[in-house]
């Protein structure tokens, strides 16, 4: 915005800055300032300096916000529901121009400014500036307030700032010169060491070139005996070519005479060939009649003594004795969702079930009994969907006679026998099974995932046990 009285005034002759008492509401009085009404006769000579204007606007934008929407002023009504940064980027010059034409705005901005820095006002209308104060914060409340002296005060931040801005360039201007003559000096020095590699490379090329014209007279000394060599060697050449012509013509005739005998003898292997396939031909058939006839004589047999098709499962023999380790399922970590469907698809599986680890995760608030009939339930319908082997373990040592528990026709339901726990048996039966056999126990209990791993078995969190469950439905 322009501070001086010739850009643009009003009618009476005063510049757009001191037109503010004239300006004031009816009744008031006083200005914004000290009360006296002659202050905003004076005038600035030079506009406000920018970060002076900045701060002016900043403060109008501020009180913008606050004020009810019959005092806003027209032209900055459209501006007054931004925010205050916003505002003041937006309509800055709108807010500053308001400040130079409208007094009783500018009343407004000054008496919130009187609000935050009491201090200051009344230093200002004192006529003592505060000496720590900021100068920019000095001349915006000078220029709101208007208090006497305060074009002056204005003048005197101007000249504050201009110091300290001509003090900055003089200072940028020193260090551009002191970093230019370090860059001299560098250039010179680093001019100097190519000078001198140069120079030194220069001596290093001209020896190298003394060494290879010596080189070069040992060279066409060798190349002249090398020349005369050659020339006694092509002599000797030719001799050794009509020797070779004659030395192969004789070959050539021995190799027509060998391969003939090689004919006759490739002729000799395929007749041997064709009298050994013709032997082994017949062994292979008397062979092939002796295995069809002790296949038909075992399967008479089986008839004969009524033998079963299929032995039980080694988790229907569990007994006192430990077998040895067996290679775990390896394939995803423990808390992969699709970890029991992967173990699903291993051939032969036996899936081992910790059933009050599962029923008190998933559903621990129903009673015993139904907890049991459910997790069966589920299991039935997981065996006919996968055909995996599946046994389910209960605890039965707090109770004389295990619960009856119509176990389903696909999945082994079991009970630890008294004085003997659900672990216990699951970790036999882990270890009953063959070296090489995929087992996985579903459990969450962290000393049987301890015991299984140990034996070879993989297991699988009873919270994902029971996500799946539900996922089949």
């Amino acid at each position: 915005m322009s501070a001086r009285p010739e850009a643009g005034g009003e009618p009476d002759g005063t510049g757009p800055l001191d037109g503010d008492a004239r300006a004031a509401p009816p009744g008031d009085d006083t200005a914004p300032g000290d009360g006296a009404p002659g202050h905003d006769t004076e005038h600035l000579a030079r506009p406000l300096p920018e970060p002076v204007r900045a701060r002016v606007v900043e403060y109008g934008s501020d009180v913008l916000g606050g004020m009810r929407a019959n005092d806003l002023p027209p032209l900055l009504r459209r501006v007054a529901r931004f925010e205050p940064r916003r505002r003041a980027r937006l309509a800055g010059p709108q807010i500053a121009a308001q400040l130079e034409t409208d007094a009783s705005f500018r009343a407004t901005v000054a008496a919130r400014v009187e609000q935050v820095w009491p201090e200051l006002a009344e230093g200002l209308r004192s006529g003592l500036v505060p000496p720590a104060a900021d100068p920019v914060a000095v001349a915006a409340c000078a220029y709101l307030l208007r208090p006497r002296g305060w074009a002056d005060i204005i003048e005197g931040v101007h000249r504050e700032l201009d110091r300290q801005t001509s003090a900055k360039e003089v200072d940028e201007a020193a260090e551009a010169l002191d970093a230019a003559r370090r860059q001299l000096d560098e250039t010179r020095h680093d001019h100097q060491a190519e000078l001198d590699r140069l120079r030194s490379q220069l001596r290093s090329q001209r020896t190298e070139i003394a060494e290879l014209r010596r080189k070069v007279h040992t060279e066409r000394q060798r190349a002249k005996e090398a020349t005369e060599r050659a020339s006694r060697t092509l002599n000797e050449t030719a001799d050794r070519e009509s020797e070779a012509t004659a030395r192969i013509s004789a070959l050539e005739s021995e190799n027509r005479r060998l391969r003939s005998r090689l004919a006759d003898a490739e002729t000799q292997v395929e007749n041997a060939r064709r009298a050994v396939r013709t032997g082994r031909n017949a062994d292979e058939a008397r062979l092939r009649v002796l295995l069809d006839v002790l296949v038909e004589a075992s399967h008479g047999l089986r008839r004969e003594l009524a033998l079963p098709t299929a032995l039980d499962n080694p988790a229907d023999l569990v007994t006192g004795t430990e077998q040895q380790r067996r290679v775990s399922l390896g394939g995803l970590p423990d808390d992969d969702p699709g970890l029991l469907d992967h173990l699903l698809t291993a051939p032969r599986v036996h899936l081992l079930v910790d059933g009050y680890n599962v029923t008190k995760t998933g559903y621990g608030t129903l009673p015993l009994a139904d907890q049991r009939t459910r997790l069966m339930n589920s299991l039935e319908g997981l065996a006919s969907r996968t055909k995996a082997e599946i046994t389910c373990v209960f605890d039965g040592a707090d109770v004389d006679t295990p619960p009856v528990v119509a176990s389903p026709r696909r999945v082994r339901l079991l009970f630890s026998a008294p004085g003997q726990t659900a672990d216990e048996l699951i970790v036999r039966l882990v270890r009953a099974e063959p070296p090489g056999r995929p087992i996985a126990v579903v459990t969450s209990d962290r000393e049987i995932v301890r015991e299984v791993r140990r034996a070879g078995a993989r297991a699988v969190p009873s919270t994902i046990f029971l996500h799946r469950l539900e996922a089949y439905g």
